[in-house]
């Protein structure tokens, strides 16, 4: 799954907003193309939770059962 962004131009610095109007059809014109996974995955990726559960596998070693309750927790499944 790639990453769903609109184009914007961000601009460096405290407090920069987006270089594009957020309200414009066109900044979001890929979002046509993605399909609820990708949605759901850039949705799930941002949460708080999810990125501190995410980090504390990644410190310990991933074994099978911890990779396994992180899957359920937060309903993951992949394909082959």
């Amino acid at each position: 799954m790639g990453c769903i962004a609109p184009r914007v131009k961000f601009v460096r610095g405290k407090g920069a907003m987006p270089g594009t109007d957020w309200r414009s059809e066109e900044a979001y014109s890929d979002l046509k193309k993605v399909e609820a996974a990708d949605v759901a995955w850039e949705w799930l990726r941002r949460d708080p939770d999810y990125q501190e559960d995410y980090r504390r596998l990644s410190r310990r070693q991933r074994s099978s059962a911890t990779t396994g309750r992180l899957r359920r927790k937060w309903g993951l499944s992949f394909s082959s």
